[in-house]
């Protein structure tokens, strides 16, 4: 019984941490899904959104700012700070570039990618700063079973939740709303979603701010396990195999490779 509890601990924290690798790859199938074009600057937004937050932070708790104010206004600062990336990036990068080809765009997201490492760092500086939004204790389950119980992190728990809202509620924002259909009609064809009045400019606006807000939230999250630090960025390469496993276009196969990857991680 001792070797079968320490078998379902550790598949289930591979399990669990796959989870918090989809909430990276999720923003990397939101802007593929939604313009046919690989963002390889996902790791850098995580890392924008994640020091736009805890420097804000930083900053509001040191000037005695009641906590949930502060959080509160740290979120929302960093989700504009995401919101003006969005705005940036489609006027000064993916705009001027309409109707090119997917390896131009992609080869511009990589440009985009350098800038944005570097900006984070010039203005929020390079040190690392720990976060702490969730509990990152750990719950004993089944110990009536298991001598000394199962292990199970709460930050990972926290972490599933969260991803399985964003899929419910992207899943949704896709299938069910003008705008999702709209992205999904730019993705396939460019010049014909043009031609039927779609407007390129605001769509890409749309999906970069969605996939910043994914960031953000991918950001609390990593930013609470690890600190947030340059080394963030990172994380997109492991997306890379959730997204070959689970699919460029499918927001529950980022799930599904995620659990994959994680279990066969550990």
């Amino acid at each position: 019984m001792l070797l079968a509890g320490q078998v379902l601990e550790v598949l289930l924290g591979g399990l669990l941490s796959g989870v918090l690798y989809s909430l990276v790859a999720l923003g990397f199938v939101l802007i593929f899904k939604a313009s046919g074009v690989f963002n390889f600057a996902q790791g850098a937004m995580v890392l924008l959104a994640g020091l736009a937050l805890v420097r804000c932070l930083d900053y509001l708790t040191h000037h005695q700012v009641p906590a949930w104010a502060a959080v509160a206004l740290a979120l929302t600062f960093a989700a504009a700070i995401m919101a003006l990336t969005a705005w940036l990036v489609e006027r000064f990068v993916l705009g001027p570039l309409v109707n090119q080809d997917g390896l131009t765009l992609f080869m511009s997201t990589i440009g985009a990618t350098f800038v944005l490492e570097g900006a984070s760092q010039m203005i929020f500086g390079s040190d690392v700063y720990p976060l702490r939004l969730f509990p990152t204790d750990a719950w004993i389950v089944g110990d009536n079973i298991f001598p000394g119980g199962i292990l199970i992190n709460k930050l990972d728990v926290w972490g599933g939740l969260i991803a399985g809202v964003l899929v419910a509620g992207l899943a949704i924002f896709f299938q069910n709303t003008k705008t999702g259909r709209a992205l999904r009609a730019v993705a396939d064809d460019h010049a014909a979603a043009q031609s039927v009045g779609i407007p390129i400019s605001w769509i890409w606006f749309v999906v970069w701010l969605v996939a910043g807000l994914v960031a953000l939230v991918a950001a609390t999250v990593w930013g609470t396990k690890l600190g947030v630090q340059f080394s963030i960025t990172f994380l997109a390469l492991k997306a890379l195999p959730v997204l070959i496993i689970g699919g460029f276009t499918s927001v529950p196969g980022a799930i599904v490779g995620g659990l994959i990857v994680g279990a066969g991680e550990k």
